[in-house]
């Protein structure tokens, strides 16, 4: 459950912002929402709030306490900016070589310094899932299509590869078919993962007429799971029948769900498994 006092949403795109403060609204909770520039999704001018630039760091933080709020939260995506055209205010500009300092480490490192932070304001971090009432895959089948042997065994080397991608802070996801990595993501995200796995040659993958392989999600091992837990919603879903894929999964519990029902009729309709796994990826190797 999420906690008390108003909440400061920082907003990239995609729909879990939209998720996030559609809740606070359902429970009456008071959500002052930070539209990220050139990534929030306009929906969610309707909320109280302001637009601010990645830099504009001081703004964003006068913003949330005028604002009276107790703790913030971000969700959504957003990419790594180059640095070099940001344009900070007074405050980013004095964080700005920190932050510049941490992501050269990689985004584990930069996400962390972001934290600290509004952490050192005196804001409390929830993350999206406590938000949204725990809306995470549970764990085995969810929906009317169970995997065969051979496609769990996709899946779970799928999460492994996953997992070990992200000990390198690389990406969050990988696809595996008949036992073969077809690709993992990085920076480009997993629609554009599955969109090249789509284009690999029709031997390699799955068809529409003899659905093979998996998406795997995992969490980086190393990430703060209240910024950057994974997320899945019915798009996912599209996108890797679209693959040829047999079926998608992640983690139990470590994988947030974007309107757990759509995911549910999208995965039923198009005949793909969607499935929590309790132990994480294969570590037989």
């Amino acid at each position: 459950m999420s906690g008390p006092g108003k909440l400061g949403l920082i907003a990239g795109g995609g729909a879990l912002p939209i998720s996030v403060a559609a809740r606070c609204e359902a429970e009456g909770r008071p959500v002052f929402v930070v539209r990220l520039t050139g990534f929030a999704d306009p929906h969610l001018a309707r909320y109280p709030g302001i637009e601010a630039g990645m830099a504009e760091i001081g703004k964003v933080l006068s913003a949330l306490k005028k604002a009276g709020c107790a703790a913030v939260t971000f969700a959504g995506t957003v990419n790594r900016p180059d640095f070099r055209n940001l344009k900070p205010d007074f405050k980013g500009a004095t964080l700005l070589p920190g932050i510049v300092a941490a992501a050269s480490k990689g985004d584990d490192a930069l996400l962390r310094k972001i934290l600290s932070v509004f952490e050192n304001e005196g804001y409390a971090i929830e993350g999206a899932d406590d938000i949204l009432g725990g809306e995470t895959l549970p764990g085995g089948a969810l929906g009317a299509v169970e995997p065969s042997e051979a496609q769990l065994s996709d899946l779970r080397k799928a999460l492994h590869v996953a997992e070990k991608a992200g000990e390198l802070d690389i990406g969050q996801g990988a696809v595996v078919c008949d036992g073969l990595v077809l690709a993992v993501e990085a920076q480009e995200g997993t629609d554009a993962m599955l969109a090249r796995v789509a284009a690999l040659p029709a031997d390699l993958r799955g068809s529409t007429a003899d659905r093979k392989g998996a998406l795997g999600k995992a969490p980086k091992p190393i990430q703060d799971l209240r910024v950057d837990m994974p997320v899945m919603g019915a798009r996912t879903v599209e996108m890797a029948a679209a693959a040829g894929l047999a079926g998608v999964g992640g983690v139990a519990g470590k994988l947030i769900l974007i309107d757990q029902a759509a995911i549910v009729d999208a995965a039923d309709r198009l005949g793909l498994f969607v499935w929590g796994d309790r132990d994480g990826g294969d570590r037989s190797e």
